[in-house]
Protein backbone atom coordinates (compact mmCIF):
# COMPACT_ATOMS: atom_id res chain seq x y z
CA UNK A 1 0.00 0.00 0.00
CA UNK A 2 1.36 3.66 -1.09
CA UNK A 3 1.58 5.75 2.18
CA UNK A 4 0.90 9.06 1.50
CA UNK A 5 1.86 12.08 3.30
CA UNK A 6 0.31 16.00 4.23
CA UNK A 7 1.37 18.33 1.51
CA UNK A 8 1.17 21.13 3.98
CA UNK A 9 2.67 19.82 7.30
CA UNK A 10 4.02 16.74 5.74
CA UNK A 11 2.47 14.33 8.32
CA UNK A 12 1.67 10.58 7.70
CA UNK A 13 -1.80 10.59 6.76
CA UNK A 14 -4.55 8.18 7.58
CA UNK A 15 -5.55 5.62 4.75
CA UNK A 16 -8.49 7.17 2.54
CA UNK A 17 -8.03 10.57 4.37
CA UNK A 18 -9.48 13.21 3.02
CA UNK A 19 -8.27 15.91 5.78
CA UNK A 20 -5.27 16.02 7.27
CA UNK A 21 -5.36 15.18 11.11
CA UNK A 22 -3.43 17.53 12.25
CA UNK A 23 -3.63 20.53 10.19
CA UNK A 24 -6.78 19.85 8.73
CA UNK A 25 -5.79 20.40 5.01
CA UNK A 26 -8.78 18.91 2.66
CA UNK A 27 -7.96 16.08 -0.50
CA UNK A 28 -9.05 15.16 -3.26
CA UNK A 29 -11.52 12.35 -2.48
CA UNK A 30 -11.24 8.78 -4.12
CA UNK A 31 -13.90 9.41 -6.52
CA UNK A 32 -12.44 13.29 -7.20
CA UNK A 33 -9.45 11.45 -8.23
CA UNK A 34 -10.59 9.30 -10.54
CA UNK A 35 -12.79 11.77 -11.94
CA UNK A 36 -9.43 14.04 -12.17
CA UNK A 37 -7.84 11.26 -14.09
CA UNK A 38 -11.02 10.18 -16.37
CA UNK A 39 -10.90 14.15 -17.46
CA UNK A 40 -7.37 14.32 -18.41
CA UNK A 41 -7.65 10.69 -19.99
CA UNK A 42 -10.45 12.29 -22.66
CA UNK A 43 -8.57 15.39 -22.83
CA UNK A 44 -5.05 13.31 -24.08
CA UNK A 45 -7.45 11.44 -26.64
CA UNK A 46 -8.69 14.79 -27.89
CA UNK A 47 -5.39 16.13 -28.24
CA UNK A 48 -4.22 12.42 -29.75
CA UNK A 49 -7.33 12.84 -32.52
CA UNK A 50 -6.38 16.33 -32.84
CA UNK A 51 -2.91 15.92 -34.53
CA UNK A 52 -2.79 19.44 -36.17
CA UNK A 53 -0.47 21.88 -36.70
CA UNK A 54 -1.39 25.52 -35.04
CA UNK A 55 -1.22 28.22 -38.08
CA UNK A 56 -1.22 30.86 -35.75
CA UNK A 57 2.33 29.71 -34.29
CA UNK A 58 3.68 29.61 -37.60
CA UNK A 59 2.61 33.46 -38.27
CA UNK A 60 4.64 34.17 -35.28
CA UNK A 61 7.61 32.42 -35.95
CA UNK A 62 7.65 34.20 -39.09
CA UNK A 63 7.37 37.46 -36.98
CA UNK A 64 9.88 37.12 -34.68
CA UNK A 65 12.92 37.03 -37.98
CA UNK A 66 10.90 40.05 -39.19
CA UNK A 67 11.39 42.13 -36.27
CA UNK A 68 14.59 40.88 -36.07
CA UNK A 69 15.64 42.23 -39.59
CA UNK A 70 13.72 45.50 -39.21
CA UNK A 71 15.62 45.93 -35.43
CA UNK A 72 19.09 45.61 -37.19
CA UNK A 73 18.40 47.88 -39.89
CA UNK A 74 17.29 50.20 -36.89
CA UNK A 75 20.79 49.88 -35.58
CA UNK A 76 23.46 49.39 -38.21
CA UNK A 77 22.66 53.13 -39.65
CA UNK A 78 24.59 54.58 -36.32
CA UNK A 79 27.67 52.18 -36.33
CA UNK A 80 30.52 53.87 -38.48
CA UNK A 81 31.69 50.19 -39.77
CA UNK A 82 28.47 49.91 -41.22
CA UNK A 83 27.83 50.06 -45.10
CA UNK A 84 24.42 51.97 -44.21
CA UNK A 85 26.12 54.21 -41.79
CA UNK A 86 24.20 57.43 -41.67
CA UNK A 87 21.23 56.68 -43.42
CA UNK A 88 18.99 58.20 -40.42
CA UNK A 89 16.09 57.85 -42.60
CA UNK A 90 16.25 53.90 -43.18
CA UNK A 91 16.79 53.67 -38.91
CA UNK A 92 13.50 55.76 -39.16
CA UNK A 93 11.68 53.44 -41.16
CA UNK A 94 12.47 50.47 -39.49
CA UNK A 95 12.02 51.32 -36.49
CA UNK A 96 8.59 51.93 -37.15
CA UNK A 97 8.44 48.86 -39.08
CA UNK A 98 9.94 47.05 -35.92
CA UNK A 99 7.19 49.02 -33.45
CA UNK A 100 4.43 47.31 -36.13
CA UNK A 101 6.04 43.83 -36.29
CA UNK A 102 5.99 43.93 -32.68
CA UNK A 103 2.09 44.72 -32.24
CA UNK A 104 1.73 42.27 -35.10
CA UNK A 105 3.70 39.53 -33.32
CA UNK A 106 2.25 40.44 -29.74
CA UNK A 107 -1.44 40.23 -31.32
CA UNK A 108 -0.78 36.49 -32.80
CA UNK A 109 1.22 34.88 -30.05
CA UNK A 110 -2.13 35.71 -28.05
CA UNK A 111 -4.21 34.15 -30.82
CA UNK A 112 -2.10 31.21 -30.78
CA UNK A 113 -1.76 30.49 -27.58
CA UNK A 114 -5.56 30.33 -27.92
CA UNK A 115 -5.98 27.97 -30.32
CA UNK A 116 -3.72 25.68 -28.66
CA UNK A 117 -6.85 25.15 -25.92
CA UNK A 118 -8.88 24.36 -29.23
CA UNK A 119 -6.24 21.51 -30.17
CA UNK A 120 -5.67 20.35 -26.77
CA UNK A 121 -9.08 19.91 -25.91
CA UNK A 122 -8.78 22.65 -23.10
CA UNK A 123 -11.72 24.92 -24.61
CA UNK A 124 -13.10 22.56 -27.55
CA UNK A 125 -16.86 21.89 -27.78
CA UNK A 126 -16.91 20.18 -30.88
CA UNK A 127 -14.86 19.09 -33.49
CA UNK A 128 -15.33 17.37 -37.37
CA UNK A 129 -13.17 17.06 -40.38
CA UNK A 130 -15.23 18.44 -43.97
CA UNK A 131 -15.96 15.91 -46.44
CA UNK A 132 -14.30 16.46 -50.35
CA UNK A 133 -17.91 17.64 -50.91
CA UNK A 134 -18.71 19.66 -47.89
CA UNK A 135 -15.34 21.88 -48.28
CA UNK A 136 -16.09 22.20 -52.35
CA UNK A 137 -19.58 23.35 -51.30
CA UNK A 138 -18.03 25.72 -48.72
CA UNK A 139 -15.25 27.46 -51.20
CA UNK A 140 -17.61 27.89 -53.72
CA UNK A 141 -20.48 29.31 -51.79
CA UNK A 142 -17.38 31.80 -49.55
CA UNK A 143 -16.15 32.91 -53.33
CA UNK A 144 -19.39 33.71 -54.97
CA UNK A 145 -20.10 35.73 -51.41
CA UNK A 146 -17.06 37.71 -51.77
CA UNK A 147 -17.30 38.38 -55.14
CA UNK A 148 -21.39 39.57 -55.14
CA UNK A 149 -19.92 41.99 -52.00
CA UNK A 150 -16.84 43.01 -54.22
CA UNK A 151 -18.69 43.82 -56.69
CA UNK A 152 -21.31 45.72 -55.17
CA UNK A 153 -18.76 47.90 -53.57
CA UNK A 154 -16.96 48.56 -57.66
CA UNK A 155 -20.20 50.00 -58.68
CA UNK A 156 -21.35 52.28 -55.99
CA UNK A 157 -17.86 53.32 -55.87
CA UNK A 158 -17.94 53.93 -59.60
CA UNK A 159 -21.16 55.75 -59.61
CA UNK A 160 -20.04 58.67 -57.16
CA UNK A 161 -16.60 58.74 -59.10
CA UNK A 162 -18.72 58.74 -61.92
CA UNK A 163 -20.08 61.86 -61.02
CA UNK A 164 -17.05 63.91 -59.33
CA UNK A 165 -14.53 63.07 -62.02
CA UNK A 166 -17.31 64.07 -64.40
CA UNK A 167 -17.37 67.50 -63.51
CA UNK A 168 -14.18 68.37 -63.05
CA UNK A 169 -13.74 66.73 -66.83
CA UNK A 170 -17.26 68.58 -68.36
CA UNK A 171 -16.17 71.72 -66.17
CA UNK A 172 -12.46 72.32 -65.91
CA UNK A 173 -10.81 73.19 -69.62
CA UNK A 174 -7.17 71.96 -67.71
CA UNK A 175 -5.91 68.28 -67.33
CA UNK A 176 -9.00 67.07 -68.54
CA UNK A 177 -7.26 63.89 -69.93
CA UNK A 178 -4.95 63.77 -66.74
CA UNK A 179 -8.58 63.40 -64.96
CA UNK A 180 -10.00 60.81 -66.66
CA UNK A 181 -6.52 58.78 -66.30
CA UNK A 182 -6.42 59.19 -62.84
CA UNK A 183 -10.57 58.05 -62.80
CA UNK A 184 -9.28 54.83 -65.43
CA UNK A 185 -6.13 53.92 -62.97
CA UNK A 186 -8.72 54.04 -60.16
CA UNK A 187 -11.08 51.64 -61.43
CA UNK A 188 -8.40 49.35 -62.45
CA UNK A 189 -6.93 49.40 -59.33
CA UNK A 190 -10.41 48.89 -57.44
CA UNK A 191 -11.67 46.04 -60.34
CA UNK A 192 -8.54 44.27 -58.99
CA UNK A 193 -9.56 44.05 -55.77
CA UNK A 194 -13.08 43.36 -56.17
CA UNK A 195 -12.58 40.34 -58.76
CA UNK A 196 -8.89 39.48 -57.81
CA UNK A 197 -9.60 39.22 -53.53
CA UNK A 198 -12.23 36.30 -53.88
CA UNK A 199 -9.98 34.27 -56.03
CA UNK A 200 -7.49 34.54 -53.63
CA UNK A 201 -9.29 33.63 -50.75
CA UNK A 202 -11.19 31.06 -52.51
CA UNK A 203 -7.39 29.65 -53.50
CA UNK A 204 -6.29 29.75 -50.07
CA UNK A 205 -9.62 27.65 -48.82
CA UNK A 206 -9.18 25.22 -51.56
CA UNK A 207 -5.94 24.57 -49.84
CA UNK A 208 -7.55 24.49 -46.52
CA UNK A 209 -7.66 21.50 -43.99
CA UNK A 210 -11.14 21.07 -43.87
CA UNK A 211 -10.66 21.04 -40.46
CA UNK A 212 -13.74 22.75 -37.87
CA UNK A 213 -13.18 23.30 -34.31
CA UNK A 214 -15.59 24.89 -32.35
CA UNK A 215 -14.66 26.66 -28.84
CA UNK A 216 -16.91 29.08 -26.53
CA UNK A 217 -15.14 31.99 -28.01
CA UNK A 218 -13.12 30.62 -30.89
CA UNK A 219 -13.74 28.74 -33.83
CA UNK A 220 -11.38 27.41 -36.28
CA UNK A 221 -12.75 27.16 -39.56
CA UNK A 222 -10.53 25.28 -42.71
CA UNK A 223 -7.64 27.33 -41.72
CA UNK A 224 -9.46 30.47 -40.46
CA UNK A 225 -9.45 31.24 -36.96
CA UNK A 226 -11.71 33.47 -35.32
CA UNK A 227 -12.19 34.86 -31.78
CA UNK A 228 -14.48 37.37 -30.14
CA UNK A 229 -13.50 36.98 -26.35
CA UNK A 230 -11.63 40.49 -26.31
CA UNK A 231 -13.26 43.53 -25.19
CA UNK A 232 -16.50 45.31 -26.98
CA UNK A 233 -16.61 41.94 -28.62
CA UNK A 234 -19.13 38.72 -28.63
CA UNK A 235 -21.77 36.60 -30.00
CA UNK A 236 -24.55 38.16 -31.37
CA UNK A 237 -26.48 34.56 -32.84
CA UNK A 238 -26.08 31.38 -33.33
CA UNK A 239 -28.05 28.97 -35.04
CA UNK A 240 -28.54 25.63 -37.03
CA UNK A 241 -28.73 26.02 -40.46
CA UNK A 242 -30.07 23.88 -43.78
CA UNK A 243 -29.01 26.11 -46.45
CA UNK A 244 -26.60 27.00 -48.24
CA UNK A 245 -25.62 23.62 -46.69
CA UNK A 246 -26.49 21.75 -42.83
CA UNK A 247 -24.22 23.44 -40.56
CA UNK A 248 -24.14 26.79 -38.29
CA UNK A 249 -24.71 29.97 -38.66
CA UNK A 250 -22.91 32.61 -36.20
CA UNK A 251 -22.85 36.27 -35.99
CA UNK A 252 -20.09 37.98 -33.84
CA UNK A 253 -19.25 41.54 -33.77
CA UNK A 254 -15.88 43.40 -32.47
CA UNK A 255 -14.92 46.75 -31.89
CA UNK A 256 -11.94 48.95 -33.44
CA UNK A 257 -11.31 52.49 -34.42
CA UNK A 258 -14.00 52.49 -37.16
CA UNK A 259 -16.50 51.32 -33.93
CA UNK A 260 -18.44 48.23 -34.31
CA UNK A 261 -18.60 45.69 -36.75
CA UNK A 262 -20.08 42.31 -37.60
CA UNK A 263 -18.79 38.87 -39.01
CA UNK A 264 -20.80 36.60 -40.40
CA UNK A 265 -19.63 33.00 -40.83
CA UNK A 266 -21.42 29.75 -42.15
CA UNK A 267 -19.82 26.40 -40.79
CA UNK A 268 -20.85 23.11 -42.65
CA UNK A 269 -20.85 20.27 -40.54
CA UNK A 270 -21.62 16.38 -40.20
CA UNK A 271 -24.67 15.09 -40.18
CA UNK A 272 -23.83 12.64 -36.96
CA UNK A 273 -22.71 15.87 -35.23
CA UNK A 274 -25.58 17.04 -32.43
CA UNK A 275 -25.42 20.52 -33.59
CA UNK A 276 -28.87 21.40 -31.20
CA UNK A 277 -26.38 20.83 -28.08
CA UNK A 278 -23.87 22.53 -29.00
CA UNK A 279 -25.99 25.64 -30.19
CA UNK A 280 -27.36 25.54 -26.30
CA UNK A 281 -24.04 25.09 -25.23
CA UNK A 282 -22.59 28.69 -27.16
CA UNK A 283 -25.94 30.03 -26.07
CA UNK A 284 -24.69 29.04 -22.52
CA UNK A 285 -21.27 30.33 -22.56
CA UNK A 286 -22.36 33.68 -24.45
CA UNK A 287 -25.00 34.90 -22.56
CA UNK A 288 -25.88 38.53 -24.21
CA UNK A 289 -26.23 41.72 -22.44
CA UNK A 290 -29.62 42.80 -21.16
CA UNK A 291 -30.88 45.98 -22.31
CA UNK A 292 -30.69 49.11 -19.53
CA UNK A 293 -34.13 50.04 -20.13
CA UNK A 294 -35.47 46.51 -19.62
CA UNK A 295 -33.64 46.49 -16.29
CA UNK A 296 -34.39 49.61 -15.00
CA UNK A 297 -38.38 48.90 -15.94
CA UNK A 298 -37.73 45.41 -14.04
CA UNK A 299 -35.90 47.89 -10.65
CA UNK A 300 -39.13 50.17 -10.73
Amino acid sequence: MKVEYCSNCGVKLEENANFCQKCGTKFATVAEKKLNSKEKDIIKTINHNIAMENNQETIVRRSYIVIAIFALLTILPFMEWSPIAGFWALSLISLFLFITSLVVMLMFRGRAEKMQTLISGENLLAEWTLTREQKENYVNYFYEQEKSNGVAVLLSIAFVSVIVFGLFILFIDEGKLAMLGVWAGLMIFLSFFAFGMPLYYRNSNAKGDGRVLIGAKYAYINGYFHNWDFILSGLSRIKIIKEPFYGINLVYYYTDRTLKHSEEIFIPANEDIDLKTLVEQMQKLNPKRRKRKSTKKQSS
